[in-house]
């Protein structure tokens, strides 16, 4: 929710000068000042009861900045006057901020997709009731003014119980699109505080790097789709030619099957790229691409796509129209979530790499991807697996490491990945493996370091990957055994208990008809007149 230093650093310097931004108290601030720090060092994108992240984790890397970093590469910071300047134009920040402080944190991707399929759904089923209050007989006894009222009582009384059931979930798209504006204001912050400094430094001329970049189209890309009109061309690699722009035109080129336009300065991809049919193979990794267009979900023979060392921050949902990929590979980017429905749509694909983002989870729908062979979902913040992962039965290599502290268990199907052979759980949090771990036996290679595992305990790690098979099945045979023997053991008490209400109801009975005779038989002595049965008893008797 709070910038992040390495995202925004003078917006979190600014913002961590503020009083609601300390240490949380005037003596934990005095403190800090007191130790010879002269700023507060926080990470504020993290919860303040998390410990804080290895220094291998990028968010706390050379690629993150620290205050007296950025201090230092700006000096002029440590003026007052522009402090106070820049502490003025981001209150709106400030307040936003505190607000979504109080209403709580961003919901995720698949939460809000749930609301709205709620909320289409309960519209679909308002217009439904609707549509019978508006078509049922009037009955012949009432007239058409008072029909006319009670139908109009009745459609309010729908739509209040429509809207109050909608309530729940209109607030949690509202509360994501509060989140998401508040997104959106923390960069154009972070720009007007640079402005600002630039201002006061006196760099308001701009330099070579801050000119507008005239976009022009490269001659060679001019030629090539000379060529590529002329005769026709299946394959287009423009690798590493520092293109600023993709023409519209490449998207009239019907033959093509291979685009490669990697390790560029491309911003955009045009939606002209609808128009490539035919095409197989698209690589725009290593470019500076903050979004992906939505026609792309119409490449339908779409094979292989890297969108790889980007600044992405969300695939888009049609992503999930391009039923022909076998491999997608959007690492090193900045995705905080998936497609919902990726799952559901994209059954083809073998190998997902999502490295290097900030995923805080799986969609569920992941598990449906029954085509999957490799999964690589390192340094992210995944704070745990779908509880049905076991479900990719053809999943033979799973790289989950260095999620850190959020990753701190596995979920019980995971002893389900029959065909896994390469597992790797290095620097999380998990204290144990699942029960079920040991009927993994396609498993060749494991990473468990930098984990603080109890079981099973270190002495078996340390002797290899089979001896954690061997202890793990062991252990999930004993706990096979003990089960069937509670159940046996519940099976015979339930039988006992069968057999005793069985004879106590026999007693009963018997003791019942006893009763009965030999009060027939006291009162024929007593003289009393003879009952029905009296020649039945004789005869028993």
């Amino acid at each position: 929710m709070d910038p992040h230093p390495g995202n925004f650093p003078i917006l979190s310097y600014v913002m961590s000068r503020l009083p609601s931004m300390g240490a949380g108290s005037t003596s934990a601030n005095t403190a800090t000042r007191d130790s010879g720090s002269e700023f507060q060092e926080i990470d504020l994108e993290q919860p303040r009861d998390q410990p804080p992240r290895p220094a291998s984790d990028p968010s706390t890397s050379s690629s993150g900045l620290n205050h007296p970093e950025i201090v230092g590469r700006m000096p002029h910071l440590k003026d007052p006057k522009l402090l106070d300047a820049m502490t003025r134009a981001i209150s709106d920040v400030a307040q936003a901020r505190s607000v979504l402080k109080l209403i709580g944190g961003r919901p995720d991707h698949e939460t809000v997709d749930n609301a709205k399929a709620q909320l289409a759904d309960l519209e679909a089923q308002l217009s439904r009731q609707l549509e019978e209050i508006v078509l049922a007989p009037r009955p012949a006894d009432v007239d058409v003014q008072q029909w006319r009222a009670h139908q109009a009582e009745k459609e309010k009384e729908c739509r209040n119980l429509a809207e109050k059931e909608k309530r729940v979930y209109k607030s949690v798209m509202q509360l994501d699109e509060m989140h998401q504006a508040y997104e959106k204001m923390l960069k154009e912050a972070e720009k007007k505080l640079g402005k600002i400094y630039e201002s006061a430094e006196g760099g308001a001329e701009e330099d070579e790097d801050t000119k507008p970049v005239e976009e022009e189209v490269n001659e060679e890309v001019v030629g090539i789709l000379q060529e590529a009109y002329g005769k026709g061309m299946e394959r287009v690699e423009l690798s590493g030619r520092n293109l600023r722009l993709l023409p519209e035109a490449f998207g009239r080129i019907p033959g093509l099957v291979v685009l490669d336009v990697s390790s560029n300065q491309l911003t955009v991809i045009p939606d002209s790229i609808a128009g490539l049919q035919n095409l197989e193979e698209l690589n725009v990794s290593s470019n500076l691409l903050e979004s992906l267009p939505d026609s792309i979900g119409l490449l339908h023979k779409l094979r292989l796509l890297n969108v790889s060392g980007n600044k992405l921050t969300a695939l888009p949902d049609s992503i999930c129209h391009c039923r022909s990929l076998v491999e997608l590979d959007a690492s090193f980017n900045s995705l905080s979530y998936l497609p919902t429905n990726i799952g559901y749509e994209l059954v083809h694909l073998q190998k997902l790499s999502v490295q290097l983002n900030k995923l805080r989870s799986l969609p569920s729908s992941i598990c449906e991807m029954k085509s999957l062979r490799c999964l690589d979902a390192h340094f992210n913040e995944i704070h745990g697996l779908p509880i049905a992962i076991g479900k990719l039965t053809n999943l033979e290599i799973l790289n989950l490491s260095s999620n850190f502290s959020d990753l701190q268990e596995l979920p019980e199907t995971f002893g389900d990945l029959i065909n896994l052979k390469e597992l790797d759980l290095s620097n999380n949090q998990i204290h144990a493996l699942p029960d079920t771990f040991g009927r993994l036996d396609s498993l060749i290679k494991l990473n468990l370091e930098q984990n603080p595992l109890e079981l099973p305990p270190m002495e078996i790690v340390k002797q290899g990957v089979e001896a954690v098979k061997t202890f793990m099945a062991k252990r999930w045979i004993d706990i096979l055994v003990e089960e069937e023997r509670k159940s046996t053991q519940e099976m015979q008490e339930q039988a006992e208990i069968g057999w005793l209400t069985r004879s106590t109801s026999w007693l009963k009975s018997s003791v019942t008809g006893i009763s009965g005779s030999v009060s027939d038989i006291l009162g024929s002595a007593m003289g009393s007149p003879k009952s029905p049965k009296d020649a039945y008893l004789d005869q028993q008797l």
